[in-house]
């Protein structure tokens, strides 16, 4: 496994870390990996395309069309 070694953080930073590291219950070193590693996942869109296709497909797309019936009276 590669090691990462950050120079110069603002304390601040590395004080809510730890903070944030605490809250979940894991060391400041796991929690920069989780960080990182969520922030660098590559999503290739593919989840997104998966869960429309678990869509079921009904109506016709006339259903769907947009209603260009301008301009409209309004009430105030």
């Amino acid at each position: 496994m590669a090691q990462l070694v950050v120079r110069k953080l603002n304390p601040d930073i590395v004080k809510a870390l730890k903070l944030r590291a605490a809250r979940h219950g894991r060391s400041a070193e796991a929690e920069h990996r989780a960080i990182l590693e969520e922030a660098l996942r590559q999503d290739d869109g593919e989840a997104f395309k998966a869960y429309l296709l678990t869509m079921p497909d009904l109506g016709d797309d006339a259903d769907f069309e947009r209603q260009r019936d301008f301009p409209r009276e309004v009430d105030l």
